[in-house]
Parts: C-alpha cells; structure tokens; sequence
C-alpha cells in the first residue's frame, strides 16, 4: 500500500497541509494512519479518489462524499463474490481494498460490513453464512501469519466466550486480535470452556491484561475461568469485548470494549500500557465466584 506525508498528499492535491488537515477535522476525510512518532501518513487511493473529484469542479464537501462512494465499491463486490462462492473474486477484492486502504480499514470498511451484509440477508445459520465466514476467518488468520513479529514482550490473554468457529462474534473478535498483533503485542487465545491445564499455559506467557470476547458462554463459566486466570497470574485488569448490552460493567476493573476492532484495539492498549490494577474487592484471595459473576456482568 502506498503512503503520503501530509505535506506529498497536499502537493498531490494542490493544497497547503493546513488545508489538508482542516479538511480531515471538518469532514473526517481524507484520515491518516500515523506513524510510531505521531506523523500523519494518507493512503495514496484515498487522496487520488479526492483528487479526482476536485478535478470535475465538485465542492470539497461533494467531492469527498464522492471520494468515499468509489472507495466503499469494494463491499458490494466482496458480498456478491461470496454469495457466488467465488473465492478467487473474494481475494481480488480484497486485493483491491488494501491497494486503496490499510490492512485495519480494509478489514473495518469492507470485509466485516460484507460479512455483516450477507448475515442480514440469509441469517448466521444459513449455508452462505457458512461459507462466507470460514472464508473471512481463513483470510484474517492469513493476515494474522503475515504480520510482523511482536516488538514489544506483552501478551493478552483472549477468553473465547463465542458460540462455535460461526458465531458472527468471532470475526469480530479475529479482526481485533490481528489489530493487536500488529500494534506489536503477542495475543494468546484459548476457551473459556477449558480449565484444565490452565495454569501450566499461563505460566509460560504471564499475560498483561485478560480480554473475555464473545457472548455465548454463561456468566458462570466465564466467571469460573476468569477466577482460574487470576489466580494463576494474579491480579490482572479485566476488558469485556461484544459481550452484550446486558453485560455492561459499571466496577473500576473491568474495561467494556467498543464494538469496533479499531477503537477496541486503541483502548486495549491504553489499558495494557497502564497496567491499571484491579479493586482490592477484586483480588483472586478476597472474592468468590459468585462476586466475579457480577464484576462481568450487569
């Protein structure tokens, strides 16, 4: 994927930077990615797309709306490839959005909206379904393989609480797992439903921070596992993802996560960077499992 410095996307535009970036706080468009010193970084398909708009005399505002429209093309052709069951189409789609995005927008812009799209249609039960998500779930886990290696020795615990490898919970939950990867950050995955040998796992990773994802597993057992961690790692802060509305938590340690991967994956990191620790009425030695019940749940 090609990128832009703030000041190579303005000369690209034939605009000062101050103008560039006024655009992106008004309209949120064109939005950069940024680089580990904070500079701006715009991806060359999102600047030559306004560029081509400006160029037929649109006003900035129509002519980022129609910059977006050319850009959101790659969902309805990843909707229909999958729903035709062709997978060399699907690829090339996605081929197509990372030539215009980065991997977490075009994962984010095009790939969960399509999946999303085709379970508004035919229901997650469906064969299309079916199909389409071990698809997207060998795609991400594709991408997950590529990714650089962890710079930084952290690593989060995910406790899977989905339903099976077709709960729509889980590409979700995949999306946001690759994000972290890429920040840099080791992820280590396992069931909620598995306790034995629990320990003998962590003690080889010492997590830093424990994510529950998904909303299939019962309270109980989440709670069951959630008690096992603690009291193999001790003390560690807690963040709920795609949990449910039910599930909010209102206690100092539990963090409930954004739906989207994105947001998710920024606040994650928030939370591992500050290492928040847990209430003293949350530690592994002063609750039982009934108290950790409603510390992950409403």
């Amino acid at each position: 994927m090609r990128t832009l410095k703030t000041s190579e996307a303005a000369t690209f535009l034939n605009v000062s930077p101050n103008t560039l970036r006024a655009w992106e706080r008004r309209f949120g468009y064109p939005k950069p990615m940024r680089t580990e010193g904070k500079h701006r970084l715009y991806t060359h398909g999102e600047i030559a797309a306004l560029r081509d708009a400006l160029k037929e005399g649109l006003s900035i505002s129509s002519a980022i709306s129609r910059a977006r429209e050319k850009l959101t093309g790659d969902t309805p052709v990843l909707v229909g490839a999958l729903t035709a069951c062709e997978l060399d189409r699907a690829d090339a789609a996605m081929e197509a959005a990372l030539a215009l995005r980065s991997l977490e927008r075009a994962v984010e812009e095009v790939l969960l909206p399509s999946l999303r799209e085709i379970a508004r249609r035919h229901g997650d039960a469906s064969a299309p379904w079916a199909f389409a998500a071990r698809w997207a779930s060998d795609w991400l886990a594709r991408a997950r393989r590529l990714a650089p290696p962890p710079t930084r020795p952290l690593t989060v615990l995910f406790g899977d609480a989905s339903r099976d490898e077709l709960d729509p919970d889980v590409l979700e939950t995949s999306a946001l797992e690759l994000f972290t990867v890429r920040a840099g950050v080791q992820v280590l995955t396992l069931p909620v439903s598995g306790l034995a040998g629990l320990n003998d796992v962590l003690q080889n990773f010492r997590p830093r921070a424990i994510v529950i994802a998904g909303s299939s597993a019962s309270d109980d057992e989440v709670a069951r596992w959630a008690y096992a961690v603690r009291s193999a790692t001790g003390p560690l802060p807690v963040a709920l993802y795609r949990r449910g509305e039910r599930r909010a938590v209102r206690t100092t340690s539990t963090l409930v996560l954004p739906p989207a991967p994105s947001e998710a994956q920024h606040e994650l990191m928030a939370l591992v960077d500050e290492r928040r620790p847990l209430a003293p009425s949350l530690r592994p030695a002063a609750f039982d499992t009934a108290l950790l019940r409603r510390s992950v749940s409403a």
